[in-house]
């Protein structure tokens, strides 16, 4: 999505000007544009009266925050211990292969982000991925692919 320093300025004026409110506006930010835009940190500061440099510790320090765009859809691959034993890695070497992407990267097309996380919970499922909120357990990389194609055809089931 485009970024609009109109769209902006609605989503910080939506809150009261006070820092406490800082991750918030940056979590809406997140939300609308895919990432935490710089325009979005400078407004945001000087809306705040704060440093930009105090913001971009914060969106730093959150792993749910990003500073680059992500893809429209997001593969969340665990890699926690149990996870890990069943099967993790080769779903992320399958990942890579199908949508040419590693971890942290983002498909040319802007529709698939990848990333891997320490634990989603779900460890009696391992290995687990979770893309756009919806949770797959068990899977392999035949249902890999398949989870991939339902996702281009028509978004996570």
């Amino acid at each position: 999505m485009e970024v609009s320093e109109k769209r902006i300025e609605e989503i910080i004026h939506s809150y009261q000007p006070d820092r406490r409110y800082a991750l918030a506006i940056m979590q809406d930010m997140q939300r609308e544009f895919q990432y935490v835009p710089r325009e979005g940190m400078e407004a945001l500061a000087e809306e705040l009266q704060c440093p930009v440099s105090s913001l971009y510790a914060m969106a730093t320090f959150y792993k749910a925050l990003s500073l680059v765009p992500k893809g429209k859809h997001i593969i969340k691959c665990c890699d926690g211990t149990a996870c890990h034993i069943r099967g993790a890695s080769t779903l992320i070497d399958g990942i890579r292969r199908e949508l040419k992407i590693g971890p942290g990267e983002t498909t040319q097309d802007g529709m698939f982000s990848l990333e891997t996380v320490n634990c989603l919970g779900s460890c009696a499922l391992a290995p687990v991925l979770v893309v756009d909120d919806v949770y797959y357990g068990k899977v392999t990389l035949e249902k890999l692919k398949e989870i991939i194609q339902g996702v281009k055809e028509g978004g996570a089931e």
